[in-house]
């Protein structure tokens, strides 16, 4: 499965972005689609998982500020992010666990500046 992420850029704090991310292979809805994201020198993490049947998780630093969403017939997954913040500052990853193995997107950069 190839992952390729689109929406990062240049924002303003307290600007808005979404993020999307295209599967290239048919994606189960039970199977997790999440989003990471590693800011310079720190460790990739966590930031929202989707899987069918589940509620949504959020890390608590984007906890209401983040949604995440599927199209399962689109083989997508996207990240409405809003009230953005310098320290969101970082690569955004997307990631699906399956059956078949684990997949990583190459990342989409999104950079919360003035």
């Amino acid at each position: 499965v190839q992952l390729v992420e689109s929406g990062g850029g240049l924002v303003q704090p307290g600007g808005s972005l979404r993020l999307s991310c295209s599967a290239s292979e048919r994606v189960l809805s039970t199977d997790a689609m999440s989003w990471y994201r590693q800011a310079p020198g720190k460790e990739r993490e966590l930031v929202a998982r989707a899987r069918g049947g589940r509620d949504p998780e959020y890390a608590n630093a984007v906890m209401d500020r983040f949604t995440i969403s599927r199209d399962n017939a689109k083989n997508m997954v996207y990240l409405q992010m809003t009230s953005l913040k310098p320290e969101d500052t970082a690569v955004y990853y997307c990631y699906v666990r399956s059956s078949g193995g684990d997949y990583w997107g190459r990342g989409t950069q999104v950079t919360v500046s003035s």
